[in-house]
């Protein structure tokens, strides 16, 4: 296989170099318009020394390298009695997972089999800038039949996932489950599953997710649900309404079915253990419009993680998990066979699994636990546990991120512009950045930050960490950063529809 070592290696497009150097230039316009000019200040490019320094502070002498050969491809798959023609990795729905230990190397060698270009985007690692998968942005877009080496330290437990970052590629087949064990993992638990959540329509009934771009797009904003209401909360976002903690309008794609592990209910997942066993969920939202509700039948589910970083536990009957989230959460299994509900918030499905632990009959696809009907646990309710809780520091610079929309056209903004038209979202190293998530819409947004892990600001110090949060309608959740990883880094909304339609920034390093 022929691999590109660097994304360098290759220029990058007009387009990626506009988006890259974009608050650059603007900052050398500015200069030359003062009377007292300050020197231009140019971003930290993918391939620069600072890059590479920070990989190497990571890489500790002597790391497992743990390779694995990647490939994109269409494939027919079975839902479950539903075939879908599609696009996967490897022929598989996840694709195949990759597990590797925390300070490993992963070498992924892929190879893009699609007829369309693409790329792979590693959701939540804090890696090196010139390996995180963005077109125009890190790297070019891999053509089909090109190849491309993605290797990197995985420096941080957790439960991740990768996905491409080209469209709307996400809302095919295109995501797998990337874990990154700890060296303390089952310490507290006997068996663990991974879940993943999908909502589906590529392939049937001759839909497909850039045909449903197009059609947005002629739609406009006409038509579409604009309800919602909440309350603010210090930094953090809560809806004004528990039982519906997204506001009235939840997406903007009918889905004609939802997913758990690539099967439907009528077909499930089903994860087998022993009663009385601890079994760890790792559960995965790789759904590019829908937000799910998720409840054990008959059981209680103590929330541990929440984008692969540890929080203090809490117990709850269900748990709210937005696209791109990841909640880790351990359950004392009962006696029996148990229903694993992902019910698409706001909207009309679920997803359905079973978890078996002995005898009896299961549960019909469409029975409802009871644990459905409760309020649903959010992310305002979390705190990081105490190891993993950032040092108190005030702010160096705090930057607004207003999210909202054109209220004529399918165009979803980020302080007023639609990407490519970036924003400016300038740092430096070494700085503590907080960021203001201000939603000016109607719609919620899971807006995602690469390269990093943030702290949720709220009143007492002790937000959750996270890359990935749940900002509702008209609400502002702000969260702390230290600037530590040098690059061009996305910041964007993880409805993939949104992105796709403007809700993207650069925050960029700048020297």
């Amino acid at each position: 296989m022929s691999s590109n070592p660097s994304p360098l290696a290759r220029p990058l497009t007009r387009r990626g170099l506009f988006a890259v150097g974009a608050g650059a230039a603007a900052a050398a316009t500015l200069a030359a318009c003062s009377k007292n000019p300050t020197p231009t200040r140019g971003p930290v490019t993918p391939g620069s020394e600072a890059v590479r320094a920070a990989e190497a502070a990571r890489r500790s002498a002597g790391a497992t390298v743990r390779e694995v050969a990647l490939r994109a491809e269409p494939a027919t798959v079975d839902l479950g009695g539903v075939q879908a023609s599609t696009w996967t990795f490897g022929g598989e729905l996840p694709g195949p997972e990759i597990r590797i230990a925390k300070g490993e190397v992963l070498r992924a060698d892929f190879t893009n089999a699609l007829p369309a270009p693409t790329t792979v985007h590693w959701h939540g690692i804090a890696l090196r800038n010139d390996m995180d998968g963005v077109p125009d942005v890190t790297q070019p877009q891999i053509a089909p039949g090109g190849a491309f080496r993605y290797e990197f330290t995985a420096p941080d437990p957790g439960t991740y996932f990768f996905h491409p970052h080209v469209g709307v590629q996400l809302d095919r087949g295109l995501y797998a489950p990337l874990i990154v064990e700890d060296p303390a993992d089952g310490r507290d638990y006997d068996v663990e599953a991974v879940v993943v959540l999908d909502d589906w329509l590529d392939g049937v009934n001759g839909r497909d997710p850039d045909q449903e771009l197009r059609q947005l797009r002629d739609k406009g904003m006409a038509g579409m649900n604009m309800g919602g209401s909440g309350m603010n909360h210090g930094g953090m976002s809560m809806s004004a309404d528990p039982n519906q903690p997204l506001g009235s309008d939840t997406g903007d794609v009918t889905y004609p079915y939802f997913l758990i592990n690539g099967r439907l209910g009528t077909d499930p997942t089903v994860f087998s253990a022993r009663p009385g066993r601890r079994m760890r969920l790792r559960i995965i939202n790789a759904a590019a419009d829908t937000a799910f509700r998720v409840a054990l039948g008959g059981h209680q589910l103590r929330v541990t993680h929440t984008d692969g970083f540890p929080v203090r536990p809490i117990t709850t009957a269900s748990l709210l998990i937005g696209m791109g989230e990841r909640y880790d959460a351990i359950v004392d299994l009962a006696d029996g066979v148990f229903s694993l509900v992902a019910a698409a918030e706001g909207k009309n499905g679920r997803a359905f699994a079973l978890v078996r632990t002995g005898g009896g009959v299961a549960p019909a696809a469409d029975a409802q636990p009871a644990e459905l009907a409760v309020a649903p646990l959010t992310a305002d309710r979390l705190s990081s546990a105490d190891p993993v809780r950032i040092p108190a520091r005030t702010p160096d610079k705090i930057l607004d991120v207003t999210l909202g929309s054109d209220m004529k056209n399918y165009l979803w903004t980020i302080n007023g512009k639609a990407y490519p038209d970036h924003a400016m979202l300038n740092v430096s190293q070494g700085q503590r950045i907080r960021l203001r998530f201000r939603n000016q819409s109607m719609m919620f947004h899971p807006i995602h930050l690469h390269g990093h892990t943030y702290q949720v600001v709220n009143r007492d110090g002790t937000g959750p960490r996270k890359d990935t949060s749940i900002v509702t309608p008209m609400q502002t959740v702000e969260v702390d950063f230290d600037a530590d990883n040098p690059g061009q880094w996305m910041l964007h909304c993880h409805n993939a529809y949104h992105g796709e339609a403007g809700m993207m920034s650069i925050l960029s390093y700048v020297h």
